[in-house]
């Protein structure tokens, strides 16, 4: 700025320098005339330079200016839905109100717009009370919790916020706690009777080690159970975080066979490879991917025919590492699929429990393809089998 007030007053001192010579030697007007010309626009393009420069004084928008945003431009900008309710009717619906609730709630009686046995009475109520829950509005499925709040005279805002999600994962807390309980209840139930009946048993050898037989299988069964439910939790802490080890899944359908085969020595004999040759190595959880290998083999080995083959094939499906296991069983119907991989979830849950099954396997092996970044499907066909696929991304895509 100091610098445009400079040429403004260097642009006037030619023509008050002319202006003063003329005077004093009584001619040369013209001079002075020219001078005072060129003075004048010096300073004129002073002026402009120092306008120029000078800052716009633009003014901030202000609060009044702010408040001029309309009511229902507000309430659109907000995801959740929104009523304004104007003496017991719907003044203004966001979007997504309009969306739950429909177009037509526009005008109309507020309790009317939100039809639920739960929401009448609340609406009533004049007063700012508690949130309270609207189960089945929308859908059956979904809850949503509605607050009311007065706003202005003869204005109030109804908020609905979508609970779903979070009744979801309470009610799967609960069944995990409650399936939990009862897969342990069980074989404790079976320890404690047998050893009560052991203390009568007297000198009876034969019935005495048969009992302490079962009891053994049963305390096996609890670790088997608690052994998994200490890796599905651990997997889900872990889920976050992707892996990076490089891991060669062929080495690991070996080892998986191996461990397979010390408690099922028929097993190599039933199983069919096709494994390529030069796989690109995973990125993953070297454990994980050990243990997803081994429940789904364990798994076809199972629920297969005894004289039944499985077939393990390890190849690409495009940049993705494919593993494939097939067993010749009876298959798994079309309703059941879905829910495999629930915790607990059991199709035949008493051939399930004799032969060892925990009924968590598939959900591990779920979270394991997960955290992996992977794909996994099952597919079965009635008296033909079941297929089960794991796609991984491998370390270095192809």
């Amino acid at each position: 700025m100091w610098g445009s007030i400079r040429t403004l007053l260097l642009g006037m001192l030619p023509a008050l320098g002319g202006i003063a010579v003329a005077v004093l030697l009584g001619d040369h007007w013209s001079a002075a005339i020219i001078a005072m010309i060129g003075g004048a626009g010096g300073a004129a393009l002073g002026y402009f330079d120092y306008r120029r420069s000078a800052p716009l004084n633009i003014p901030e928008p202000t609060l009044a200016d702010r408040a001029k945003l309309t009511p229902a431009a507000l309430l659109n900008g907000i995801d959740e839905p929104m009523l304004l309710i104007e003496q017991g009717r719907v003044a203004l619906a966001n979007e997504a109100a309009r969306a739950l609730l429909g177009d037509h709630i526009l005008a109309q009686d507020v309790r009317l717009a939100v039809r639920h046995p739960g929401a009448a009475a609340r609406l009533a109520d004049p007063s700012d009370g508690p949130p309270v829950e609207l189960v089945g509005l929308g859908a059956r499925e979904r809850v949503w919790e509605m607050s009311v709040r007065q706003v202005a005279p003869g204005l109030r805002l109804v908020r609905l916020a979508d609970r779903s999600t979070v009744r979801a994962a309470e009610l799967m807390r609960v069944d995990f706690v409650a399936n939990a309980s009862h897969e342990l209840r069980t074989p404790l139930a079976t320890i404690i009777g047998f050893t009560e009946t052991l203390e009568d048993a007297g000198d009876d050898a034969a019935l005495r080690n048969r009992f302490l037989g079962i009891m053994a299988a049963e305390a096996r069964r609890m670790q088997r159970l608690v052994d998994d439910l200490m890796s599905l939790s651990r997997i889900e802490a872990e889920k976050h975080r992707a892996p990076a080890d490089l891991v060669v899944l062929a080495t690991l359908v070996d080892e998986a066979i191996t461990v397979v085969q010390s408690t099922d020595p028929t097993a190599a004999a039933r199983i069919e490879l096709d494994i390529i040759d030069e796989l690109p190595p995973a990125a993953g959880d070297r454990t994980q991917l050990l243990q997803l290998h081994h429940n789904l083999i364990s798994n076809a080995l199972k629920y297969g025919r005894a004289d039944g083959t499985v077939r393990i094939t390890l190849d690409l499906d495009g940049e993705m590492l494919r593993l494939r296991i097939a067993d010749e069983g009876d298959g798994i119907a079309p309703e059941h699929i879905p829910r495999l991989t629930e915790r607990f979830y059991r199709v035949d849950p008493s051939r399930s429990r004799g032969i060892g099954g925990t009924g968590l396997g598939l959900s591990i092996v779920k979270h394991i393809v997960e955290r992996h970044r992977g794909r996994l499907d099952i597919s079965s066909e009635a008296g033909v089998g079941t297929t089960v696929t794991v796609l991984l991304p491998p370390a270095n895509p192809v």
